[in-house]
């Protein structure tokens, strides 16, 4: 029997555009067959803003998501593996669904062994800066101002 996960995405996905609110896709970055630049990848994840006017031809399948987003003025083709896929919620108000991590042994078996043949993780090369796929996201506040210690000296 097929798993849910990519019909759970597909429907999910659908809901948070209808409900015009913007899909997030939380990706296991270490997973096998995942690819994305490595400027994107923090502890291990990715978080990316799959939103239509963000990315060009999303591909939601039933082995995994595929669509191509810029970065850094570039656009790349983004690959993550359903079984890679974490969580997928509205940025607005964090209603979606997360999932369990899968190791890659059950990814291979899932698939029928199509994961086997796949060339691994990779990574965009690091000298591209920014996530435009990630530029919806809010900014993270600034660091607390430390008041100078500055004395009069006479």
């Amino acid at each position: 029997m097929t798993s849910t996960r990519p019909y759970l995405i597909r429907g999910i996905y659908d809901w948070i555009i209808d409900n015009r609110c913007t899909p997030y896709l939380l990706v296991d970055a270490k997973a096998f067959g995942v690819r994305v630049p490595r400027q994107a990848i923090k502890e291990g994840q990715v978080l990316l803003n799959i939103a239509p006017h963000a990315i060009d031809r999303l591909e939601l399948g039933l082995d995994e998501v595929r669509f191509n987003a810029r970065f850094s003025g570039v656009s790349q083709s983004i690959v993550a593996p359903v079984s890679a896929i974490l969580a997928i919620y509205a940025q607005e108000n964090g209603q979606g669904m997360m999932f369990p991590a899968e190791s890659d042994a059950d990814a291979v078996e899932e698939g029928d062994g199509e994961m086997a043949e796949s060339s691994g993780t990779s990574v965009a090369p690091a000298g591209e800066s920014s996530n435009a796929a990630q530029s919806d996201e809010p900014p993270l506040p600034p660091p607390e101002r430390i008041r100078p210690s500055l004395r009069i000296v006479k």
